[in-house]
């Protein structure tokens, strides 16, 4: 694959990287050339992706990190930074959700949810956030919301929820970090199919999801390339705050 933007000489961390998005950021910035951090609980496959990233002519360097954890965040962002010279980009991609109607949450499920993909994200953010303004360097920090923070969807109303938060969290850290040269940015994105979901799109309510969809399809990974290598890039530089929808129309249908 051909790519217009370069990384070369950035180090990038991508949390959630074991599997699905997560891994196909980590692969799209290794091949920019961006030394690319692997952050998750699973090191197995993480090791597997560093080992794929590198016969692939790419650099990484494998993070424990469980973002329900802070001080395992800070622990990871802290070995990151003296391993490889700091970080000049992250994408804070860890994510959870559990479908359920609203009236059978129990606190654990509510829990579950929002400790990964609202005080993990965050948490995650301020320690990457935190060496950026040290360092006195420029930075870029793309945060994975989903459509389901700008629209409802039925029975996920704590994964909404967490998604709108991470929307808002974009926003503020976007205004309160755009004056050290960070740039703070969110995106969006709709049905993708990954390993994860793949068997679900060939089922009876699958098939009939995707039928409600604005134009009958579910995405794929790289669909979602140009946009996360545009805003990891310097080319991004006028872009700060920005909430973009990668969802196929499904936001505005």
């Amino acid at each position: 694959m051909q790519q217009s933007i370069r990384l070369d000489g950035k180090t990038a961390l991508v949390t959630g990287a074991s599997s699905g998005l997560g891994w196909r950021f980590a692969q799209v910035l290794a091949e920019a050339g961006a030394t690319v951090a692997l952050a998750a609980r699973s090191t197995d496959k993480l090791e597997q992706l560093k080992l794929e990233i590198e016969q692939a002519g790419g650099a990484a360097y494998v993070a424990k990190m469980d973002v329900t954890d802070v001080a395992s965040v800070r622990a990871a962002v802290l070995a990151t930074e003296s391993a490889l010279g700091g970080i000049d980009i992250l994408i804070n991609n860890s994510g959870v959700n559990r479908q359920q109607r609203a009236i059978e949450v129990e606190e654990a499920d509510y829990d579950f949810v929002t400790d990964t993909n609202c005080k993990g994200a965050f948490f995650v953010a301020q320690a990457v956030g935190r060496g950026m303004i040290a360092r006195k360097c420029p930075g870029r920090i793309v945060n994975i919301a989903s459509v389901a923070g700008l629209r409802v969807l039925a029975q996920l109303s704590t994964y909404c929820m967490s998604k709108a938060a991470v929307i808002h969290m974009t926003k503020t850290l976007a205004h309160e970090w755009g004056r050290y040269g960070i740039n703070v940015n969110a995106i969006c994105p709709g049905y993708i199919e990954t390993g994860i979901n793949r068997d679900y799109w060939e089922t009876e309510g699958g098939k009939k999801l995707i039928n409600m969809l604005p134009r009958r399809r579910v995405g794929k990974p790289e669909d979602l390339d140009g946009l996360v290598l545009l805003l990891a890039s310097d080319q991004s530089g006028f872009i700060n705050g920005a909430v973009i929808a990668a969802d196929d129309g499904l936001a505005v249908a």
